[in-house]
């Protein structure tokens, strides 16, 4: 059964000044965004940016401290069973039953939601397959690899067909073939009209995944829109990686703040437009990358590792507030 489409105009999830706090410590500060049906929106940030926080009350399982927050048109404080109703949850970490099977699993957990076992058992087929665990179905949950596990704690999030599935960190400690296997199983996912609403500090995971994204730090957002919105609006087209070892790339850094600020390309472009030092490397940030290099060894500096490439997400939040996404 395919989730029902909802109007793609209204929003199925909308936050209007959404505010979390904690004591003294305010982990959401008054954000506002809307999640369009069917759309995937991820929120980028680093550990403690407040993204965790955010889906859980969106879930329906923290109350806001003030500010607005709308589920399917319904207040989650006031009317949580009804909003968990239509969610799915894959939280950050399994909290799969071990001791029982890979099916049991599924069927125990939609015995949660009042699901009747004719409902249940051919449903654990289908998640089985979609999941591709069904050579699993009888094998004890303790037996299966992380990336098993995660594909499990999704196949379960989806046995009562939700509009909106909620993810937090979905592929945290995965390897690269497991990350790449769960990200087709949720691109199928989006196809199948279901809304993903995913928490990540992967930035290629985000580029992947998301449609649009807000990028939180310190529970406020920094920046919002697609990817390659982002990247065009708050990074260069370009970026030149130098390496020149622990010891001088600080002292790199300045020379070339010194020296390269000002210069043009060809076309009449600036070189440079930032240059960011990093303990292990030094950014810098030009609409033409090879012509930055040039420019670096012109200089009589000899980097011992280079590398020019496209900016990414993780320019952005360099820009944005100045330290690494990864933490």
């Amino acid at each position: 059964m395919l989730p029902e489409q909802e109007n793609p105009v209204t929003p199925v999830i909308e936050a209007r000044s959404l505010t979390k706090r904690y004591g003294d410590v305010t982990a959401v500060d008054g954000i506002d965004f809307a999640v369009r049906s069917g759309e995937s929106f991820g929120l980028l940030g680093p550990n403690g940016a407040g993204k965790s926080t955010a889906m859980r009350m969106i879930g329906g399982v923290s109350q806001r401290s003030s500010g607005e927050l709308s589920i399917m048109g319904l207040d989650p404080d006031g009317k949580g069973p009804e909003v968990r109703a239509h969610l799915g949850v894959v939280p950050q970490q399994d909290n799969l039953d071990e001791e029982l099977t890979v099916r049991d699993n599924l069927i125990v957990y939609g015995r949660y939601f009042g699901l009747p076992f004719s409902y249940l058992r051919p449903k654990a087929w289908e998640l089985l397959e979609f999941a591709q665990l069904t050579e699993k179905a009888d094998v004890r949950v303790d037996d299966l690899s992380g990336g098993m596990k995660r594909r499990l704690v999704i196949a379960r999030a989806l046995v009562n067909d939700p509009k909106i599935l909620l993810l937090d960190e979905p592929t945290t400690g995965l390897d690269p073939q497991a990350r790449h296997t769960l990200w087709d199983r949720l691109f199928r996912l989006k196809e199948r009209g279901t809304t993903l609403v995913l928490t990540t500090h992967y930035m290629d995971e985000a580029e992947q995944l998301c449609d649009r994204l807000i990028v939180v730090d310190h529970g406020r957002i920094m920046a919002e829109g697609s990817p390659s919105s982002l990247i065009r609006e708050h990074s260069s087209r370009e970026v030149l990686e130098v390496r020149f070892g622990a010891q001088r790339n600080e002292e790199v850094a300045r020379q070339l703040e010194r020296e390269l600020p000002g210069r043009t390309t060809p076309a009449d472009r600036p070189l440079v437009e930032r240059i960011e030092s990093l303990p292990d490397r030094v950014l810098v940030y030009a609409h033409e990358g090879e012509a930055a290099l040039e420019a670096v060894t012109g200089l009589g500096l000899a980097p011992i590792t280079s590398l020019v490439r496209r900016s990414s997400l993780e320019d952005v939040f360099l820009t944005l507030t100045g330290r690494s996404l990864i933490e």
